[in-house]
This record gives C-alpha cells, sequence and structure tokens, in this order.
C-alpha cells in the first residue's frame, strides 16, 4: 500500500487515501469522502518522472 490523496470533488478537501500497487498503473474506483461522504470516482495513474501515483477525482454521477 502506498500512501497518498485527492481533493474531493465535492467539498475541496484533501482527502488522505493508500493506493493498492498491486493493482497496476492505472486503476479507477470509487470512494466516499471522509469529510462530506460524497462519492468520488477516483482515476489514479503511477507518475513514472515523478515517482508517485497521481489521483484525479470527480463526483460520482
Amino acid at each position: 500500500m502506498h500512501a497518498a490523496g485527492f481533493q474531493c470533488a465535492g467539498c475541496g478537501e484533501w482527502v488522505e487515501t493508500t493506493v493498492d500497487e498491486s493493482a497496476g498503473s492505472k486503476q479507477q474506483y470509487v470512494e466516499d469522502c471522509q469529510v462530506c461522504c460524497q462519492p468520488n470516482v477516483l482515476t489514479v495513474r503511477w507518475d513514472r518522472s515523478a515517482q508517485e501515483f497521481t489521483i484525479t477525482a470527480e463526483l460520482e454521477s
């Protein structure tokens, strides 16, 4: 597991999470915001140049 974070697409708060590295370099899943409880669709990608995961979030429709 790798520590990471994302900005909630609903309330804008920074949310800490973990990424399961064994699931691959590109992942997509839903995680609820720990602050406002809205479901965020997270797109997780491995950034080779920065050697870290980047996460983008959008609200689940």
